[in-house]
């Protein structure tokens, strides 16, 4: 699946927002609070989160007293980002925003981060000199993405078994590697922020955990996750639905010892450079 226009992009992640919401934010905002501690993000911390989603991690920040402005293309994304907030009384400033063209001042933010969001573009080098040229002089810049499909376990499961159900399944390439994990090599990674004009660039290697409580769900992570995951399944019609879910039921109990529910591990790239 292309995305090559804005408005195919906003409308493909508007399509997935509640599900995103549904299924990977509450996941996603464990690892963000470890990234927000990371920055020792406090109160008066101007923090812009870009691709931000529904707020994995706009959310934390916030939680920690930082002034929160949180940006994403899709508008569906940022109702359900203010509906979070609200529910926790927090102030955050969400807005509808192209990552390629922030509608921000220059110097305007202590830090800028990005939680496996502007790491999925296509166009990374103009969003990444765009997070730079927001952030000031002395400023940090944080993006986490995902490492090598085979180690992001939950997508590299997944896609096993579609290739064992349908064959023809379009499936994400290991080379190139698609705009998802374009970062997963981490030179290639480092090379990126020092490009977009980063100083003291640093990449770490983590694994996070991802709960599965069984086939269904893990189906529901996968399609919910980005739209790429949606494409994957497009096509099939309800026997080979149905034998999917067979078929990572099977690999479930198997990886987890009799059960459907277990944890799942997803490498991650985090990479840290100062303005």
């Amino acid at each position: 699946m292309t995305l090559t226009t804005s408005d195919q992009v906003r409308t493909a992640w508007d399509t997935i927002a509640p599900h995103f919401d549904e299924f990977i934010t509450p996941i996603n905002i464990d690892p963000a609070e470890e990234l927000v501690e990371r920055l020792d993000v406090g109160p008066g911390t101007r923090l812009l989160d870009v691709a931000c989603g529904s707020g994995a991690l706009a959310i934390p920040a916030a939680r920690h007293g930082a002034q929160v402005t949180a940006v994403d293309i899709s508008p569906r994304m940022i109702e359900l980002l203010d509906a979070r907030a609200r529910g926790e009384g927090l102030r955050i400033d969400g807005r509808t925003m192209d990552a390629h063209a922030l509608d921000l001042p220059d110097d305007e933010f202590d830090v800028a981060t990005s939680q496996n969001g502007v790491t999925m573009s296509p166009r990374l080098a103009v969003a990444l000199r765009e997070m730079v040229r927001v952030t000031r002089p002395g400023g940090r810049v944080l993006l986490a993405a995902f490492g090598p499909l085979p180690r992001v376990e939950f997508l590299s499961t997944f896609i096993a078994g579609l290739r064992a159900v349908a064959p023809d399944a379009v499936v994400p390439p290991l080379d190139p590697p698609p705009p998802p994990f374009q970062l997963a090599d981490p030179d290639t990674f480092a090379r990126a922020l020092t490009a977009a004009g980063l100083q003291h660039v640093a990449i770490d290697r983590s694994t996070w955990a991802l709960p599965v409580r069984s086939a269904s769900d893990l189906w529901n992570k996968v399609t919910s996750s980005n739209p790429l995951g949606a494409a994957m399944v497009a096509g099939l019609d309800e026997a080979r639905r149905v034998r999917l879910l067979e078929v990572l039921d099977g690999v479930l109990r198997e990886r987890f010892g009799g059960s459907s529910a277990g944890t799942l591990h997803a490498a991650i790239n985090v990479g840290v450079g100062t303005v």
